[in-house]
């Protein structure tokens, strides 16, 4: 019998008791996220694959309720639109399919949430750039070395691991702890 469920759980261990490192920069993307909520703006997250799912099971905490009963935040995952997604890698490439999202959607004060395990996804890093480019703040939940993503990010959240599957469950309690601080930072909790 394989031992493989004890490996994952002692790696994710490991991995977990690490990230309490990360503490204070998961408080500043949280106050940041929360400063643009309070002033009006939005959230707009992107990624792909097991990101693109992070993607929207944030944006439904924030859209829906996290913790307690409270008015909806404004958060949209970019990857569930699935006519606009295959009609931008259609008519323009796959790398585009975030980035023409946000400049339709994405206004100076809303923040972006940038989501990669390797930080070297072409498509989020355009959705960046583009960011970048309006004036919106970049939050990059990250992996590995943060990839080229990390210096572009306001608040870049880089998870120490190499291991696509510990990055993942790692992005989810740091996306979760995010949910919470909003929450508590706009006393909604």
């Amino acid at each position: 019998m394989s031992d493989l469920f004890i490996r994952n759980l002692t790696e994710h261990m490991s991995l977990f008791r690490a990230l309490e490192a990360l503490d204070g920069v998961v408080r500043e993307a949280g106050q940041l996220m929360s400063v643009a909520l309070r002033g009006g703006h939005k959230l707009l997250l992107c990624g792909n694959g097991g990101s693109a799912a992070d993607s929207q099971h944030l944006a439904s905490e924030l859209t829906g309720r996290f913790i307690k009963d409270r008015r909806p935040l404004a958060a949209v995952a970019l990857s569930t639109d699935s006519s606009a997604l295959t009609c931008i890698g259609n008519d323009y490439a796959f790398d585009e399919v975030f980035a023409r999202q946000l400049v339709a959607l994405g206004r100076p004060g809303d923040v972006l949430v940038a989501i990669s395990t390797s930080g070297n996804s072409r498509n989020v890093l355009r959705a960046v750039e583009e960011a970048r480019a309006l004036s919106m703040p970049v939050i990059g939940l990250l992996g590995r070395d943060g990839g080229a993503m990390a210096p572009l990010c306001d608040v870049p959240v880089v998870v120490p691991s190499t291991v696509t599957a510990r990055i993942q469950e790692a992005h989810i309690l740091i996306g979760h702890t995010l949910c919470g601080l909003i929450e508590e930072t706009l006393g909604l909790a």
